[in-house]
């Protein structure tokens, strides 16, 4: 349990049936006339759906303990990713739902944060970027601009993304993890 007063951002906190919710961001109000609030914007850490919700100062709310582990992605076993924790070496099978678009960018060696609650996975995070060699890509005609200068390219993960069209099989691209949306060629 803690304090309202004791909120900060990225804490969890379990409300409503026990659902989990991480906040986002919070600001103690004190009005001049009537008792002290507490204004939160709260992302709930299964579905992602953003709530605003106001408490009363000092108001006791429960918090969730999120184990935020560093893993390795090792491989797949059958609908299952498996992670090794570095430091202990155990594996930890991962649901396909759990990783979610995650899984767009994932390869082995990969390093993501697996956030786990009472031995239950919540989610898989990767960095903001990733580093993905293009598998597949047409030669760019030089002067067709009729696509805004992008052409598709499928990345060694399988996903496909817009790409500049002087961008070639082979070459190594930084994707954003959030969006999806190609960022730079990395020189190697």
């Amino acid at each position: 349990m803690a304090s309202t007063n004791d909120l900060k951002n990225g804490m969890v906190l379990k409300l409503d049936n026990d659902q989990l919710w991480s906040v986002v961001e919070f600001q103690h109000v004190k009005p001049g006339k009537g008792p002290a609030f507490v204004r939160t914007k709260l992302k709930n850490v299964l579905s992602g759906k953003t709530v605003d919700k106001t408490f009363n100062a000092g108001v006791k709310v429960e918090t969730a303990t999120v184990d935020r582990r560093d893993m390795q992605f090792s491989y797949m076993d059958g609908d299952y990713f498996v992670f090794m924790d570095m430091q202990t070496y155990d594996q930890l099978h991962v649901a396909r739902a759990a990783v979610g678009d995650a899984a767009n960018f994932l390869i082995e060696g990969f390093t993501a944060t697996v956030a786990t609650h009472e031995g239950e996975v919540l989610y898989v995070e990767l960095p903001a970027a990733v580093e993905l060699v293009i598998a597949e890509t047409e030669p760019g005609v030089q002067g067709d601009r009729s696509t805004g200068g992008t052409k598709p390219a499928k990345l060694e993960t399988g996903y496909t993304v817009q790409v500049p069209l002087f961008i070639t099989t082979g070459e190594k691209i930084k994707v954003d993890t959030r969006s999806g949306d190609y960022l730079s060629r990395v020189n190697s």
